[in-house]
């Protein structure tokens, strides 16, 4: 059975959803690339070398694929798969051609795990959804590329062609939302994981069919807003930006970056991206592109006018 591993390392503080060996409490991580959005945890005591067996605490094997960032929650470390009734086909690393594979036939699990953050112990485990996908995949994907978020209460798990579900930290499913499958380009499958802020839970779905973005109570699940983006396939996850004119949602797309705010009117927009993205921005910059032949960076700054674009290009880099 096709199976992922969450690694336990001996460090003094948690970093992206590995948990420590000390007695010390985790840092929360809850949400993709962890406070700020930035990647970064505070500590000065992080492993230089770590393997299978050097700086390991702990390693717990859990059934099925998914490349979604662990994310830990005070003690618990969440992690999403989904498992395949049927072996599957090995990933392969590197670039390629040739990795589309289309919708498989055998029934799948959407599965919400949590695991002990001191002992790797699988404290619960909540399957979501059950069925045949809907749609395919690339071969260096997965059906559980999306990171879950949490706002200390409440876990959030999005699967993008499936829906997105609210879970408490004891695993019970408090709400669910689903939505319909897309066509993406190439049928490489979804990626952009959700957000949070406040009280309100942000998804993006660009997709080749009708994308969008929704805004969700994360309480009910009811929806607050939704509209819908003149854009193609992507794979970024959006980014709250608070600044010192106001909180902007920043979001990647098809040769352009769109700032809204949270009522979901756009702001500005900022063009000359590659029209295939799935890095996430964060703080000033507003786009890059992991394209092996051309790569922009784009960092804006909110202008001190209220009246007009809100964006002010300092920087480009081309290479």
């Amino acid at each position: 059975m096709t199976k992922r591993t969450v690694w336990g390392l001996v460090i003094g503080a948690s970093l992206a959803g590995f948990a420590t060996a000390t007695a010390q409490a985790p840092q929360d991580w809850t949400q993709f690339r962890g406070p700020g959005s930035m990647g970064v945890v505070d500590d000065a005591n992080l492993p230089s070398n770590w393997s299978r067996t050097e700086n390991v605490a702990w390693a717990a094997e859990i059934p099925g694929r998914g490349w979604s960032s662990p994310i830990v929650v005070g003690n618990l470390v969440i992690v999403t798969t989904v498992i395949s009734s049927v072996e599957q086909e090995k990933a392969q690393g590197g670039l390629y051609f040739g990795g589309e594979r289309p919708a498989p036939t055998d029934s799948h699990r959407w599965v919400i795990v949590g695991v002990d953050w001191a002992s790797g112990a699988i404290r619960w485990q909540t399957d979501v959804h059950s069925g045949v996908p809907p749609r395919g995949r690339h071969l260096k994907n997965s059906f559980a590329s999306e990171t879950p978020v949490s706002d200390g209460e409440r876990i959030y798990a999005y699967f993008g062609n499936v829906g997105v579900f609210a879970l408490d930290l004891k695993g019970n499913v408090l709400w669910g939302k689903r939505f319909e499958p897309a066509r993406t380009r190439y049928g490489w499958g979804t990626a952009a994981s959700p957000v949070l802020y406040e009280d309100r839970l942000y998804i993006l779905n660009d997709n080749d069919e009708k994308s969008f973005m929704v805004v969700l109570d994360a309480a009910t699940g009811d929806e607050i807003w939704r509209i819908d983006r003149e854009e193609g396939s992507n794979w970024a996850t959006p980014y709250i930006w608070e600044n010192n004119l106001r909180t902007e949602i920043i979001t990647s797309g098809t040769d352009k970056v769109r700032s809204y705010d949270l009522e979901g009117n756009l702001l500005w927009e900022l063009t000359g991206c590659h029209p295939s993205l799935s890095p996430r921005p964060f703080r000033s910059l507003a786009c890059s592109t992991s394209h092996p032949a051309i790569l922009a960076t784009n960092a804006v700054q909110s202008s001190r006018s209220a009246q007009g674009p809100a964006a002010t290009l300092h920087w480009a880099r081309m290479r």
